[in-house]
């Protein structure tokens, strides 16, 4: 297929994606938690995007698209590529929309989204050790059979989707000062920074990404995308390169990008658990890990974290458990 048009969405596209979406989807809760507050020394609003039906943000982008396929595409199905959400939200719009869906995630995934991919009625095809490695074998596949390869950030109705999300957000908490945004692929980061542009220009916006798989960031200080090692433990950060669309956004309105470690990222996940009594994978833990490295930077301003995917697998979350207080 030619490739999409990689114009960013506009909000009338984000409010556009709100109305198609309010049939599929409920809104997801923002809420404050003392004790999380009392371990960050920070006023901090949790939007709880693991508590979408796929366990992560990334379902409202998909559907926006898949919804939006013509009969032809639909016919010709989706090919997706993920280290697991994406793949999750794809394999479930695909049901939603009625069309063939294959999913490639690398050869050893995380048990939990693998089976979830599959429980979803979509094709899974385990190919190579990276997220990158899945990315190529999947464009190979919709080049051959002229299935429609969903990319998991070139997609300008996919931000627009996932920027529903950030809507949400500031209609429940318009005072935030700071937004931090965890970042793969970079649609979440990419979505936050319209939304904010738009209706809170105000706003700071703080990208995350681990120091493990760097790519994304990297990519934002260069001034164009760049290819990094890949060795992140947080499956939703483990991208190897930049992607033309999301850096082309973030260069235009990102405030600042940081970087955590994998453990870190970790123990943000452990604080979940005691603190907001929720299960956060490592990509859905990494604003919060962001926050608890820089307090300074963070005191006495009201900081607005996603809590992006709740889909630990078990061995996660016997790691995550050993951070936990004796």
């Amino acid at each position: 297929m030619a490739p999409a048009d990689l114009a960013p969405p506009t909000m009338r596209d984000v409010l556009d994606a709100r109305r198609l979406l309010a049939p599929h989807l409920d809104p997801t809760p923002a809420r404050t938690y003392p004790a999380l507050d009392r371990a960050t020394g920070v006023r901090v609003v949790v939007k709880h995007e693991n508590l979408q039906p796929t366990g992560a943000f990334k379902v409202r982008g998909a559907l926006n698209l898949l919804l939006r396929l013509t009969p032809e595409d639909r016919a010709r199905g989706v090919t997706a590529f993920s280290t697991g959400n994406h793949a999750q939200a794809v394999a479930h719009a695909a049901r939603t929309a009625r069309a063939a869906c294959t999913v490639v995630m690398p050869t050893d995934p995380n048990p939990t989204k693998a089976a979830a991919v599959r429980d979803l009625g979509a094709r899974l095809v385990l190919a190579g050790t990276t997220f990158d490695d899945a990315r190529e074998h999947a464009t190979a596949l919709a080049a051959d059979d002229g299935s429609r390869l969903v990319s998991a950030a070139n997609e300008p109705l996919l931000v627009a989707g996932v920027a529903t999300a950030y809507v949400e957000l500031l209609e429940h908490a318009p005072d935030l000062d700071v937004l931090v945004v965890p970042v793969g692929g970079g649609s979440g980061a990419a979505a936050a920074c319209l939304v904010a542009r738009a209706v809170a220009p105000g706003l700071e916006v703080v990208a995350v990404q681990s120091s493990a798989s760097p790519a994304a960031h990297d990519s934002w200080r260069a001034g164009q995308p760049v290819s990094r090692p890949n060795t992140s433990r947080a499956e939703g950060l483990a991208t190897g390169t930049g992607f033309d669309l999301t850096q082309a956004v973030l260069r235009e309105h990102l405030d600042d990008f940081v970087l955590v470690d994998d453990d870190a990222i970790d123990r943000a996940a452990a604080l979940y658990l005691t603190a907001v009594r929720t299960v956060a994978e490592g990509a859905g833990a990494a604003a919060l890990a962001a926050v608890l490295a820089d307090p300074a930077r963070f005191a006495g301003r009201r900081v607005g974290v996603v809590c992006s995917g709740g889909n630990a697998s078990p061995a996660e979350l016997r790691r995550v458990c050993a951070h936990l207080p004796r």
